[in-house]
């Protein structure tokens, strides 16, 4: 009889853990069922940028956010703001703040600077000149705040420009400069120091907001420029197609801070890779949305530079490349 009761009871006790998984098998099932009905959150990128010139560059971002595994309208959301005008770069700031986007990806240094005005909050990435000197971030180690992202070195550059100039053209002894005040950064410093250093006088000529270029480059011609250096920006590359036809109507070598002016027809450019650097921006998003903070990740500066000739250009306006500097190029347009 003993027996008989003791297998009674064992079998009560299998059929109540039956019931008991059963259960549990129901509730994991009702829980993940419902998990699925609610739409997990898609991470929002606001995008602030002057012109969508820069074409190129954003398509090597968004590459960047695709081999990280983002496909838009899936896994993230892009809320792309094309300013025009950099008086309207503010206004577009505080709309992306507005809608309260993860974080918001902005180029040049007008775009980080309405974005920085907007938000103290909303994490930055920023592909812009001179953080630092910019006031950006406190340093390129130590960023600080909530702004991060990558240098791209043009200030810097100018003096290697200047002596691929002077190399390609070695009887140029006078060289207009083409800039963007105030928006631009320009390092006379070092530029006026390489340029006594190869007998070179530099005449600045300003031509804010791209305005008045025609102008500009007759008062090269006046001033006997063998040559132009056009200085980097947005406003610049989104005219780089009638800076360069102005260049080559008034027949003037000219030096361009990137590859897209060469491409649109321009002789010669020495410049940060854009497309890598654009794409490499796409990681710091990535880092960003993973928990990182913009404090905490250090500002990159690009590695990886690049010397491209147009011959076309050069047969343009009559101009014959020495066989030296041909050679140091990364690319030659023929």
């Amino acid at each position: 009889m003993k027996t008989g009761i003791r297998h009674k009871a064992t079998g009560n006790s299998k059929k109540t853990n039956i019931l008991g998984f059963a259960l549990c098998a129901m509730l994991i099932a009702h829980s993940a069922a419902t998990e699925a009905q609610q739409p997990k959150k898609v991470p929002r990128i606001g995008i602030l940028w002057l012109s969508p010139s820069f074409n190129l560059s954003f398509s090597a971002f968004r590459k960047g956010l695709r081999d990280l595994g983002y496909i838009e309208g899936e896994n993230i959301s892009l809320e792309i703001r094309w300013a025009e005008r950099y008086e309207r770069l503010p206004d577009l700031a505080t709309e992306l703040v507005r809608l309260n986007v993860d974080v918001i990806f902005a180029s040049g240094a007008s775009g980080v600077s309405a974005a920085k005005q907007a938000t103290k909050t909303i994490p930055i990435v920023f592909v812009a000149a001179d953080p630092v000197g910019a006031g950006f971030v406190a340093s390129l180690a130590r960023p600080g705040g909530n702004i991060t992202g990558l240098s791209i070195m043009l200030a810097d550059l100018s003096g290697k420009q200047l002596e691929l100039l002077k190399e390609a053209i070695p009887g140029i002894t006078r060289v207009a400069v083409l800039w963007n005040p105030p928006i631009q950064l320009v390092n006379l410093k070092e530029m006026e120091a390489t340029a006594r250093a190869l007998g070179i006088q530099l005449q600045l000529q300003e031509a804010p907001e791209g305005k008045d270029l025609d102008s500009a480059f007759s008062l090269m011609n006046r001033g006997h420029a063998g040559a132009v250096l056009v200085l980097g920006g947005p406003m610049f590359a989104s005219l780089r197609k009638q800076i360069a036809q102005l260049a080559a109507n008034r027949r003037l070598p000219a030096m361009y801070p990137q590859s897209l002016y060469v491409d649109d027809g321009g002789l010669m450019s020495y410049g940060t890779n854009f497309a890598d650097l654009y794409r490499h921006a796409a990681t710091y998003v990535d880092k960003i949305l993973k928990g990182a903070k913009p404090a905490d990740l250090p500002v990159e500066q690009p590695t990886k530079f690049e010397f491209i000739i147009n011959l076309k250009a050069a047969k343009q306006i009559g101009l014959t490349i020495p066989p030296n500097v041909l050679a140091r190029a990364d690319k030659v347009i023929r």
